[in-house]
């Protein structure tokens, strides 16, 4: 914390008040996380009871986000941060859209994998599942690894694993066409597993948000919208 001077205020309550911003949401990532490995088991195992245990977090997770949201807002109402201050609670902000995202993407999958539980499985793409999933899976992980040690470098990772994620994606979608072709009784349970692949890959996307967040939050560089190319040369020059 050093690095961004958060840990230098008069008031003991305001480095109270920034510590405990990020300790909800990590502690609300932690629980996302393990939403999206839980989904990830339901579908490929078919386990409707794991499913329903993914659709029950998502409660917990809409509440936690409208708590830290409420946080944040407070902090900036009595407080008024500016500089690493201000990038820390708008950094934690949209980290927090971006987690509650997550949770409503893993909430797609485990309905995915109550609909393929109903419907006998489909006749292939567990595989591509299981290595995209885990991939997402490493990319959240690193994310809420790299925000908690403001690792600029870790961040950076995360946004590059983000475009593997897009390429495995792309020839993931090539094999269910071609799975539905090949059987089109298949169509309605390959539907199914292309959704839920879909919704890994917008979780990737929204772990390379949070990468972006912290990539502001700890050199000030907004790198929204660039290529992974662009990050690089803005980080190596910053």
């Amino acid at each position: 914390m050093d690095k961004l001077h958060l840990d230098q205020h008069i008031s003991k309550q305001f480095n109270a008040d920034l510590e405990e911003l990020k300790t909800q949401m990590l502690e609300m990532g932690g629980v996302v996380e393990q939403q999206i490995i839980d989904a990830v088991k339901a579908i490929e195992t078919a386990d409707g009871a794991l499913a329903d245990k993914v659709l029950r977090v998502e409660n917990d997770v809409d509440n936690r986000e409208m708590k830290l949201d409420e946080h944040c807002t407070l902090i900036l109402a009595r407080r008024q941060p500016a500089a690493s201050d201000l990038r820390m609670v708008l950094a934690v902000a949209k980290t927090n859209r971006d987690l509650e995202r997550m949770g409503d993407e893993a909430h797609k999958i485990a309905k995915m994998a109550i609909a393929l539980n109903e419907q006998g499985g489909a006749p292939g793409g567990y595989t591509e599942l299981r290595h995209i999933g885990s991939g997402v899976q490493k990319m959240v992980n690193m994310a809420l690894d790299a925000f908690a040690r403001y690792d600029v470098e870790a961040a950076l990772q995360v946004v590059q694993e983000d475009k593997n994620i897009d390429r495995e994606y792309e020839s993931a979608m090539r094999e269910m066409m071609t799975y539905m072709m090949e059987d089109p009784r298949s169509i309605k349970r390959v539907m199914n597993v292309i959704w839920a692949l879909r919704s890994l890959e917008r979780i990737g996307d929204h772990a390379r948000n949070v990468a972006e967040h912290i990539i502001y939050l700890v050199k000030g560089l907004d790198v929204r919208h660039v290529s992974v190319s662009e990050v690089e040369k803005q980080l190596n020059g910053s």
